[in-house]
């Protein structure tokens, strides 16, 4: 099996979540403060070889009806670089539609404080992400 990161790209911040090695799971990693794309792509980079894949699976925010809007081409175009700076990656997209939602739901569920949740949204987006890929891939 091979391990898999797992992408929320925002203008501010990426969350990172990663799958178990036997690629069942969801964990969340950490949450990028975004400064520039190089120092994104570094960070990426150090989290690619930590974890030992080059499977990635980015959360693709179509709009409720299903079309493409203005963020879909945000993160084709930050996709595109991760492209030409690493060509063997594997690149997946994963409708995100509520992935937010639902994070937001579970963190307020756990009785998590607005303050703190504000420092786990995106994290926890990224493994709703990568969850639903990861069960796409049982189905």
């Amino acid at each position: 099996m091979k391990r898999y990161l797992g992408l929320d790209i925002g203008d501010r911040t990426i969350g990172i979540a990663v799958s178990d090695p036997l690629g069942l799971t969801a964990q969340g990693v950490e949450t990028i403060k975004r400064k520039d794309m190089a120092a994104d792509l570094r960070r990426l980079d150090e989290l690619m070889k930590e974890y030992d894949t080059k499977a990635l699976v980015s959360g693709y925010p179509k709009n409720m009806n299903g079309t493409e809007g203005p963020r879909c081409q945000f993160v084709k175009d930050f996709m595109a670089e991760v492209r030409k700076a690493y060509p063997d990656a594997e690149i997946h997209f994963w409708d995100e539609r509520l992935s937010t939602v639902a994070a937001t739901r579970s963190l307020l569920e756990a009785d998590i404080s607005r303050r703190k949740r504000r420092k786990v949204i995106d994290k926890m987006a990224a493994v709703f992400i990568l969850q639903g890929f990861l069960d796409s891939l049982q189905a």
